[in-house]
């Protein structure tokens, strides 16, 4: 006999735990829009909450839930993983609107981050909210205050106070090419011809032979890479990584603010030989008015293309490097933590929503389309001292040009600086290098005439990576640059691994104090090296090693 309808358990439609009022649920869908929602779309959602309230409270992330059919500490645990979501306990907004985001990464401290601080704390008072934050790809212009969204270069309180003053709050865009003006300098032509008479086969080759590699830090053999994931049954997917969160590294920056088209017809004729579904760019947050440009060039270009082209998303990351590992991306366009992935699966194979993925950085996708017009052996004839091909260097520290400076594979750092860089600064002499951003390690003077390229700095403790290039004087203490770059892997692990999450908190205790325990240091190193799951933890150790191999005084030893 069935129950009476009075003592049936009741179908619980609403989720369980905190409750959205009816005011918050309105204010949140009228932000993020009507229906469908998609669960890939938190973080963009949460960009939008935060951009409106320019902060995320409770009520809102307790309506982004429910309007999503998410558990409450989904959305908490998306939202407090990455460092630009401003979560306010209880709701409570911040004391002020206006935030002013001081880089305090190695460029910038070698460029006097640590008094700007406190110089602005001194000025603005408690009227403005100032926080200290990793590398916002301003290294050239260093110190760099970002004020809202606008980055302040070559900062100073005054300055910065101006800026506040006078309502710059936005990033200023640059007259980027245009779409127009990129047809008319026969752009995409390479595109119709990738479209009417080359075989996907043909382009692989190409590639091939050219001997482009990523360039975004591992290296590995694009065509390669491009011929495992067209092998495999679609959908595919392409992924563009604009994550450039290595300190020291702002070249995906440059080609995007000044060629935004280039970069897209090597997109384009990725996309088309892997026959890929969609395309998703990830641009990392601190990137906006390179998120500017593509939102208008996009829609320009979907509406006008130059041949059928499939969907492009532009999706925005939110402040955390370890979304520049691959998988950790992927993670994040899926509306996730950026937490890596365990390997195998690649994601070549099984990547963006569980599909075989193509993921490049941008920089590596933006020479496709000259490679292919000019042929792989004009781009082999580029290099120097027996490396061949053309490597975008990015360049700060003491010298008198830095800059984004585009020269031949294998350079030397003391050629670079002497021919590109225009010299040390006046009164400084080079003492040392980071020739692959904060994670490729420390290189002295000594060893400035080894040329730059992958596969050619591993015997001495260091890599290439991003390219990077980080000058020190003999002004400048070597240790406390290592110290700069621990700090910002232990602020930057995404906690998933013992070895990276605890190791880099300890390294960087160890190499604050005024005598470092090399024993004890290297024993870390190891164990960081060999267990952490993915490339922070590994390469992290690597200052500290250089460190010490080449700089013992600085060290304390």
């Amino acid at each position: 006999m069935s129950e009476p309808d009075s003592k049936r358990r009741r179908v619980r439609f609403r989720p369980k735990g905190h409750q959205a009022s009816s005011h918050s649920l309105q204010a949140v869908e009228a932000l993020i829009g009507p229906p469908p929602y998609q669960r890939d779309l938190l973080i963009e959602y949460l960009h939008r909450l935060q951009d409106h309230f320019h902060y995320l409270g409770n009520s809102h992330l307790v309506a982004l839930a429910e309007l999503l059919r998410l558990a409450p500490v989904e959305v908490f645990e998306v939202a407090s993983f990455y460092h630009h979501f401003d979560l306010a306990a209880q709701g409570d907004p911040p004391s002020s609107g206006i935030t002013v985001r001081v880089c305090e990464s190695i460029s910038c401290e070698l460029a006097g981050a640590r008094e700007l601080m406190v110089a602005l704390r001194s000025v603005l008072g408690e009227s403005v909210r100032i926080q200290p934050v990793p590398c916002v790809g301003q290294c050239d212009g260093a110190p760099v205050a970002v004020v809202g969204t606008n980055p302040v270069r070559r900062a100073d309180a005054l300055r910065v106070r101006m800026a506040i003053t006078e309502g710059r709050l936005q990033a200023p865009v640059p007259a980027a090419r245009e779409l127009s003006r990129y047809h008319c300098n026969c752009g995409y032509k390479t595109l119709h011809a990738v479209n009417e008479r080359w075989t996907m086969e043909d382009i692989i080759c190409t590639i091939e032979n050219a001997g482009l590699r990523g360039l975004g830090g591992a290296g590995f053999p694009a065509g390669r890479k491009w011929r495992s994931v067209r092998d495999r049954e679609g959908p595919r997917y392409l992924v563009v990584n604009v994550d450039e969160g290595e300190p020291g590294t702002f070249k995906d920056r440059h080609y995007l603010e000044n060629d935004p088209h280039a970069c897209l017809e090597g997109i384009l004729i990725a996309a088309k030989v892997i026959e890929a579904e969609a395309i998703y760019i990830y641009l990392r947050d601190e990137y906006a008015a390179c998120r500017t440009i593509l939102e208008e060039e996009l829609p320009a270009l979907q509406a006008n293309p130059p041949c059928p082209i499939p969907p492009i998303h532009l999706r925005r990351g939110a402040g955390a490097y370890i979304c520049g590992e691959e998988s950790a991306l992927i993670e994040s366009i899926e509306g996730k933590r950026g937490m890596p992935r365990l390997r195998p699966p690649f994601v070549a194979e099984r990547g963006l929503f569980g599909r075989p993925t193509l993921e490049h950085n941008l920089e590596t996708l933006y020479w496709v389309p000259e490679i292919l017009r000019s042929g792989a052996q004009w781009y082999q004839a580029q290099g120097r001292h027996g490396r061949k091909g053309l490597r975008t260097f990015s360049v700060s520290g003491r010298v008198n040009k830095p800059g984004v400076h585009l020269a031949p594979a294998g350079i030397t750092a003391r050629e670079l600086i002497d021919e590109y860089c225009g010299g040390m600064l006046a009164g400084h002499e080079l003492k040392a290098y980071f020739p692959g951003g904060a994670s490729g390690g420390i290189l002295p003077a000594k060893l400035a005439d080894i040329p730059l390229d992958f596969d050619t700095l591993s015997e001495y403790g260091c890599f290439i990576g991003s390219a990077a290039i980080i000058v020190l004087s003999a002004q400048d203490n070597v240790a406390l640059a290592a110290l700069n770059a621990m700090c910002f892997f232990a602020h930057e692990s995404c906690g998933q691994c013992t070895p990276c999450r605890v190791g880099t908190v300890r390294a960087a205790d160890l190499m604050s104090q005024a005598r470092w325990n090399a024993t004890l240091l290297e024993d870390l190193a190891a164990v960081m090296q060999d267990a952490s799951i993915c490339g922070l933890g590994q390469a992290a150790p690597n200052v500290l090693r250089c460190a010490l191999r080449w700089f013992p005084e600085d060290c304390g030893l």
